[in-house]
């Protein structure tokens, strides 16, 4: 296996965005169509599976076989009242002997189901990725702004993500250049689409 360069992916509720660092910067990938994000959707059709644009463009000829906003599924039971209310909304939802959700489809033919952790796992093999490391997104945020260098002693920093599903709030330790997650807390149902419903 040949060594390339490492590539980061913000994997977002709504939209995923993919970087690289080079030439002494992150620069942000742009996809086949050119935009420096893609929508977090795939769509299962009776030939083929989509990502992306192509998949979002679905919505009014197959939106019964398209996924989105699977993160916030992520950790949830199937009884819980916010997944409930989610199967409202989105039949694709169903649950398991275990009480935890699914995703079900339909795929060339075939009824499939998959968690939604499954799907987020499987992507990067899908895609022929090999996963270096998995951060999560204060640690993430706080690397990228080079805090653990413009930091000295030891400091709380208190860091948050709203994006388009999900509010994250962290309070992390910094000192020396490592971090430590002191508390945190999300609400998956607390994004820029939450405010337009």
């Amino acid at each position: 296996m040949s060594k390339g360069p490492a590539i980061g992916i913000d994997l977002g509720t709504t939209y995923s965005s993919v970087g690289v660092f080079q030439h002494g910067k992150v620069e942000v990938i742009a996809n086949d169509q050119e935009n420096q994000t893609t929508p977090s959707y795939v769509t299962f059709t009776d030939a083929e599976r989509l990502i992306g644009e192509a998949a979002k463009n679905q919505v009014a000829m197959n939106s019964t076989n398209m996924v989105f906003d699977a993160k916030r599924l992520i950790g949830r039971r199937f009884d819980d009242a916010i997944v409930q209310s989610d199967t409202k909304h989105w039949p694709l939802i169903v649950g398991n002997d275990a009480g935890r959700p699914k995703v079900q489809v339909e795929y060339k033919g075939e009824t499939k189901s998959f968690y939604p952790e499954e799907a987020t796992k499987d992507a990067g093999t899908i895609a022929g990725l090999n996963a270096l490391r998995i951060i999560n997104e204060p640690t993430a945020a706080a690397i990228a702004y080079s805090l653990d260098e413009k930091v000295g002693a030891e400091r709380n920093v208190l860091i948050f993500d709203l994006g388009g599903g999900t509010f994250d709030v962290s309070i992390l330790t910094i000192e020396d250049g490592i971090f430590e997650i002191k508390s945190t807390a999300r609400d998956t149902h607390l994004g820029g689409q939450d405010f337009d419903n």
